[in-house]
């Protein structure tokens, strides 16, 4: 790989990572082709994507300095499972580890808030976007853009805490 294609896989990478609601790093180390391809249909069906990447290059793309909590996850062979909705790639690879012991999740960050494995796990528990709204209108909460937001910050500091 020369460095005009690596300066175009840090881009690509860069874009990923701003629009993905949430990003599951995996080591994926002895799967076969066929399971690759099982693993990226299932997310590609939920809305996501699989993708395998180079660990410096992953780092440069997220500008991350040296020791921190990025380095931890990008080590080894690393491939990357990520959706715009923040549930859904952890969903998904979550399901795919306990069918393959060779798939390991070894945790993800949403934005700038990075997580270890159980961190994903509990990300993976939460409903997805598209499962709340089949909840019907009766469901939703009404509360103040205030009260919302402060939901949400607690969620993430449940995240934080694993």
């Amino acid at each position: 790989m020369d460095r005009a294609q690596k300066a175009e896989s840090i881009e690509t990478l860069k874009g990923v990572f701003a629009d993905a609601g949430s990003v599951v790093v995996t080591h994926n180390l002895g799967l076969t082709v066929a399971e690759m391809e099982d693993l990226r249909g299932r997310l590609r069906t939920a809305g996501g994507a699989f993708k395998v990447v180079k660990n410096r290059l992953a780092l440069k793309a997220l500008e991350a300095e040296e020791g921190s909590d990025y380095h931890g996850l990008f080590k080894g062979p690393v491939g990357i499972a990520y959706s715009e909705n923040p549930g859904t790639a952890a969903k998904v690879a979550t399901e795919f580890a306990k069918a393959n012991d060779r798939f390991k999740i070894v945790g993800g960050f949403m934005g700038s808030t990075v997580v270890d494995q159980k961190g994903v796990d509990a990300l993976s528990k939460l409903p997805t976007l598209d499962e709340v709204r089949e909840l019907g209108p009766f469901s939703v909460d009404h509360r103040s853009r205030t009260d919302k937001t402060h939901v949400a910050s607690e969620h993430v500091e449940q995240l934080r805490q694993f």
